[in-house]
């Protein structure tokens, strides 16, 4: 559980939500290994209720019936993951998937389900039941799947061990732990407790946390429990959402690192909501998806595909494949704003990072409404001697330089690597 970049990877979300199936998954772990593992993308993640037989679209149903075992821990919907039967659970999955050179991780709910409650079942090793350790008043104010788990009730840490006893067992890489990171400091120790049984189950899995927005109060506990966690609500492909990120990530910038990722959540490139409509596709503009990967790279947030993946165009793959926008995600330190202002009437943002070999990494942000070129003195940098550098995304050399001059398209963005 240590995740000393920043995890890379695919999540079914925001192209199935609760419709993903073991045929989705299989496909896009095919695709991301023929494609995108040779550039660091690695982690394959099914989202949420593959435990939910009649799961379809994004929606959720309601007080639905869900597949467990004896000791309420959930289990695939077979109709949905065909390889689980016969108690297997995702095990077959998990192997195909680390076959193909990659990692696999599942979404999980706070808690334990109600229905294993109503039920009483006993917890896995001791002899308490889950009416004794359920807090039927802590629930998900939009899924209906969960009560909380008391870490105060004997029991309580059994039943969680026993489940990362189980994601042990099926080979799990990479936990998404939801409706936990905003709801502090109600769950606190609840939070605690699951990344305690995570940490003791006897297999390195990285813990992801959602939804947000997390509490910047709160960033050292996440640091202490939590690999990443989300820095915002469910982001999706609007303007108004991308503009909004500036802030969250120049808040929340001090704590990027060190195997403790702030997530400014997954990328909506591609196709989208498929479960709704086949032909969906991202509502970003070309330049929109340039500044969402320039600011997710220099920030150094966590690398989330969301779109389906084998019907990316030669635009969409550009976006994955640039290795100096992913060296910047990789090799960026101490990344933050060094200002946000007007400039000829439109706003600019200007961020930059050390580089963890040396140079320095600048990106260069235009929020506005109207194309502009802007001019950025290097003394804005702290820096006063004449630099030689690149541009990551075109490659575009310069040298001896003193100043940085950039084009820039209306809600696009520039990065650079200065020597």
């Amino acid at each position: 559980m240590k995740a000393l970049t920043a995890p890379m990877g695919w999540n079914s979300w925001d192209c199935y939500g609760t419709a993903v199936t073991e045929e989705t998954v299989r496909r896009n772990a095919e695709f991301m290994a023929e494609n995108l593992k040779q550039y660091g993308w690695e982690y394959i993640v099914v989202d949420i209720q593959w435990y939910e037989p009649m799961a379809a679209t994004h929606e959720y149903h309601p007080f639905t019936d869900l597949i467990m075992d004896e000791y309420g821990r959930l289990l695939p919907a077979e109709n949905r993951f065909p390889s689980a039967k016969d108690g297997k659970g995702f095990g077959p999955l998990a192997d195909y998937v680390h076959s193909l050179g990659l990692k696999f991780g599942i979404h999980i709910m706070r808690g334990i389900p109600r229905q294993a409650v109503h039920r009483n079942v006993q917890i896995k090793g001791t002899d308490k039941r889950a009416r004794e350790i359920a807090k039927t008043a802590s629930i998900c104010a939009w899924n209906t799947d969960m009560y909380g788990v008391d870490s105060s009730k004997e029991g309580a840490r059994a039943y969680y061990d026993s489940l990362f006893e189980l994601y042990a067992s099926w080979g799990v890489d990479f936990i998404k732990c939801d409706d936990i990171a905003r709801e502090l400091p109600h769950e606190e120790e609840e939070m605690v407790m699951l990344s305690r049984a995570l940490r003791d189950c006897g297999r390195d899995m990285v813990l992801s946390l959602s939804p947000g927005p997390a509490l910047l109060e709160k960033a050292e506990l996440y640091k202490e429990t939590a690999n990443m966690w989300r820095i915002t609500d469910d982001f999706w492909d609007k303007w108004e959402l991308l503009y909004d990120m500036f802030s969250r990530a120049e808040k929340w910038c001090t704590h990027t690192g060190a195997g403790n990722w702030p997530d400014a959540d997954m990328l909506p490139i591609g196709p989208l909501r498929q479960d709704y409509d086949t032909s969906d596709w991202t509502k970003f503009t070309e330049d929109e998806q340039v500044t969402m990967l320039t600011l997710w790279g220099i920030f150094r947030s966590p690398l989330m595909i969301g779109g389906e993946m084998t019907g990316f165009d030669p635009f969409t793959m550009s976006l994955l494949t640039n290795e100096g926008i992913l060296g910047m995600h990789r090799d960026a330190r101490h990344s933050h704003q060094v200002w946000r202002k007007e400039i000829g009437g439109i706003e600019h943002i200007l961020w930059t990072a050390a580089g963890a070999k040396g140079g320095r990494y600048i990106a260069i942000f235009n929020a506005g409404e109207e194309d502009s070129t802007v001019k950025i003195p290097l003394s804005d940098l702290e820096l006063y001697e004449k630099v030689t550098g690149y541009e990551l995304w075109s490659g575009e050399k310069f040298t001896e330089a003193d100043c940085i001059c950039a084009s820039l398209k209306k809600h696009g963005a520039k990065a650079y690597f200065l020597e």
